[in-house]
């Protein structure tokens, strides 16, 4: 595979350079699930930090591969990380600079490349991965505001933010609820076709509207529908659900459906 060879040729590549540490892999790869259409994540371990230094991580990138573009992952709420497409063959591959004490916190645990003094497999031994769950509580207490922002966008016939709206609210909440009740890591909305029950696979495409009205209000109904079952499943008793939003909101979503 692509990724295989690459990795190969970024961790020959980086065996010679003193600053780096060295190399390990994650994502896909450590499921052994790696295919044509997977990315490459890579993490670049340095001795000095230099993920504040965009030409630094640049130079860097254009030495492993036949580099296309870069650019950083603020907008996952990750600047440490390069998000890169190479050439020969295209491939894409998020390069993330740590420091040996930035390797210890993490949300996976990785496979090594390259670890030239040991230094990666102590840390790793000396430390835990934890993947970030969602707060009940927190989801709670945005749900019906959420939903109410819905309505009034349909009510306003502001149909293509409403249809954004919907992958928000299945990335956010109905997509990482689905996975923890099926036992996965809660990844959004990913890989629900092959992770979650062929019938909660089901009840998440009905919140899947046209740019139509009656789509709409009859999809935020199913996601309405769905996330008080995954509560009814996932919350325990010290969640504190938020009843006068729900049925004010609620109300108010009967108004908008009666409306012409």
């Amino acid at each position: 595979m692509v990724q295989q060879a690459f990795a190969r040729q970024a961790k020959n590549i980086l065996a010679t350079d003193d600053k780096v540490i060295g190399l390990a892999v994650g994502g896909s790869w450590l499921a052994d699930e790696v295919d044509e259409f997977s990315d490459l994540d890579l993490v670049l371990v340095t001795q000095e930090k230099i993920s504040h230094d965009l030409s630094h991580m640049l130079e860097y990138a254009r030495k492993l591969g036949d580099f296309i573009s870069g650019f950083t992952g603020e907008h996952v709420g990750e600047p440490r990380l390069l998000i890169c497409l190479y050439d020969n063959p295209l491939l894409h591959v998020d390069l993330k600079f740590l420091t040996l004490e930035e390797f210890g916190t993490r949300v996976e645990t990785p496979v090594l490349l390259l670890d030239k003094e040991g230094q990666l497999a102590n840390t790793l031994q000396s430390s835990q991965a934890r993947f970030p769950y969602p707060s009940y509580q927190w989801i709670e207490d945005r749900f019906w505001t959420w939903i109410h922002y819905a309505l009034t966008k349909i009510g306003r016939g502001e149909y293509v933010e409403a249809v954004d709206f919907f992958a928000f609210l299945r990335m956010l909440v109905l997509g990482p609820l689905l996975h923890i009740k099926n036992g996965n890591l809660p990844r959004g909305v990913r890989k629900v076709e092959k992770e979650v029950a062929p019938e909660d696979l089901a009840q998440l495409k009905l919140t899947i509207p046209t740019c139509e009205r009656k789509s709409l209000l009859d999809s935020l109904g199913n996601a309405v529908n769905l996330y008080r079952h995954l509560r009814t499943v996932l919350y325990d008793g010290q969640v504190n659900l938020q009843r006068e939003a729900e049925e004010k909101v609620m109300t108010y979503f009967t108004v908008i459906q009666h409306r012409k």
